[in-house]
C-alpha cells in the first residue's frame, strides 16, 4: 500500500483566496502533477468523495483540486471573467506558482473549461497533458488554433451528453495530438456514472505520459 499524504490550504491569484487539496505519495518523488477542476455544480470535495485524488496518489502521481472563483470554499471577491480576458489564463498560472508545481496535467470539465483552454493555449509549455470532460468555451478557438496544439490530450465524455458532450467534441477533436474515450450510457458529469472506468482511463493516460 503506498503512503500518501494530504493538505488543505488556499492559494493566492489577484487577490481572491483560492481554496485547494492535496494528494501526494510520500515515499518517492511523484511522476507528475495532476491539477483537477470542477464544473459549475460541484468542487474539489467531488474528487475526494469519489476517490480520484487517492487513486491519483496511490498511483504515484502528486494531484491538487482546487475550488474555482465563487465556488466551493474559495472566497468571492470578483465575478470570473469572461474567455478572452487575461484572468482565466492567469488563475491557473498563479495557481502553479503558488503551489510550486511545474508543467501539470489539467483534468477539465465543463465550466472550467473558461479557465483551462485559455492557459492551454496562452502556457503550453506549462501544460504535460490534458484531459477535457465536455469543458465550456471550445467554440471561442478556432480549427487553426486547435491544431497547433500538440500537448498529448484526452477528450472523455459521456454518449447521453446531448447537446454538450458532442459540441465539445466537435471542436476538440482538431486538437493536433489527441485521443477520445467516449463512456457509454454516461451523461454530463461522466466521472460519476462509473467511477471505475474513470479512473482506469485516466490513470492508463498518465501511464503513458509518465
Amino acid at each position: 500500500m503506498v503512503s500518501i499524504e494530504t493538505k488543505e490550504g488556499t492559494v493566492q491569484s489577484e487577490g481572491q483566496e483560492l481554496f485547494y487539496r492535496l494528494t501526494t505519495p510520500t515515499e518517492e518523488p511523484p511522476r507528475l502533477s495532476v491539477l483537477l477542476l470542477h464544473g459549475l455544480l460541484y468542487t474539489s470535495e467531488n474528487w475526494l468523495k469519489l476517490g480520484t485524488l487517492q487513486k491519483l496518489a496511490e498511483a504515484g502521481y502528486e494531484a491538487v483540486a482546487i475550488d474555482l472563483p465563487g465556488l466551493g470554499r474559495s472566497k468571492e471577491s470578483s465575478a470570473p471573467a469572461s474567455v478572452g480576458d487575461l484572468a482565466p489564463a492567469t488563475l491557473l498560472l498563479d495557481v502553479l506558482k503558488g503551489l510550486k508545481l511545474g508543467p501539470v496535467v489539467i483534468i477539465s470539465p465543463s465550466l472550467s473549461g473558461m479557465y483551462s483552454l485559455p492557459f492551454l493555449f496562452g502556457h503550453n509549455d506549462l501544460v504535460k497533458g490534458f484531459i477535457p470532460v465536455a469543458p465550456i468555451c471550445t467554440e471561442k478557438f478556432s480549427a487553426e488554433q486547435y491544431i497547433t496544439v500538440q500537448t498529448p490530450t484526452l477528450i472523455i465524455y459521456g454518449e447521453e451528453d446531448k447537446p454538450m458532450g458532442e459540441a465539445s467534441f466537435n471542436n476538440l477533436k482538431n486538437l493536433g495530438n489527441h485521443k477520445v474515450h467516449k463512456m457509454k450510457g454516461a451523461p454530463h458529469a461522466c466521472y460519476l456514472h462509473d467511477p471505475e472506468e474513470w479512473h482506469q482511463t485516466v490513470l492508463e493516460f498518465l501511464h503513458n505520459l509518465s
